[in-house]
């Protein structure tokens, strides 16, 4: 009868047999577990591109990171953060949702926030949600606010000028 459990045993030994087998299955658990922390180790912000000083572009620039300009760019820009250094020069519009100046733009800026240092100096209109504009900074043009700055529809806006004159025509 002994003989007869032992059988019995070898019965539930069968059931173990499966334990192990999920135990097999933790060791594979932790590979996804770590290709989502290696999926989520790509998403790390990549450092900012610079355009050095002594480098002259001539046409549009566009990113979803992060640019920072000390040369001089005609055309263009588009990008997440914008910092244009002390010595850069920018002819062109700008559009980013961080514009940092501390050189010189001649053109439209468009940016979620804003700031002209005390060495900055803009010609041309400043479209924002937020601003700051320290003592010292050199702008001509108007500002003007607004919620979506970024937005193309903000060009709907010199259309209404456009029905005035339309209005003053007829």
């Amino acid at each position: 009868m002994f003989s007869k459990s032992k059988i019995n045993e070898p019965g539930p030994k069968a059931t173990e047999t499966p334990t192990p087998s999920p135990l097999s299955s933790k060791p594979s658990s932790p590979a996804p577990t770590d290709s989502k922390l290696t999926s989520t180790a790509p998403k790390a912000k990549p450092p900012a591109s610079i355009l050095s000083s002594d480098l002259h572009v001539k046409g549009n620039l566009k990113t979803s990171g992060d640019i920072q300009v000390e040369g001089q760019v005609d055309g263009d820009i588009r990008a997440h953060l914008l910092t244009i250094g002390e010595s850069a020069t920018i002819k062109g519009e700008v559009v980013a949702d961080d514009v940092v100046i501390n050189g010189r733009i001649i053109g439209r800026v468009r940016g979620l926030k804003v700031r002209l240092t005390s060495t900055a100096r803009v010609e041309g209109d400043i479209i924002h949600k937020t601003i700051a504009i320290e003592s010292g900074a050199h702008f001509e043009g108007s500002v003007q606010r607004q919620d979506d700055p970024l937005s193309t529809t903000g060009g709907a806006k010199p259309k209404m000028p456009a029905v005035a004159s339309d209005e003053v025509n007829s």
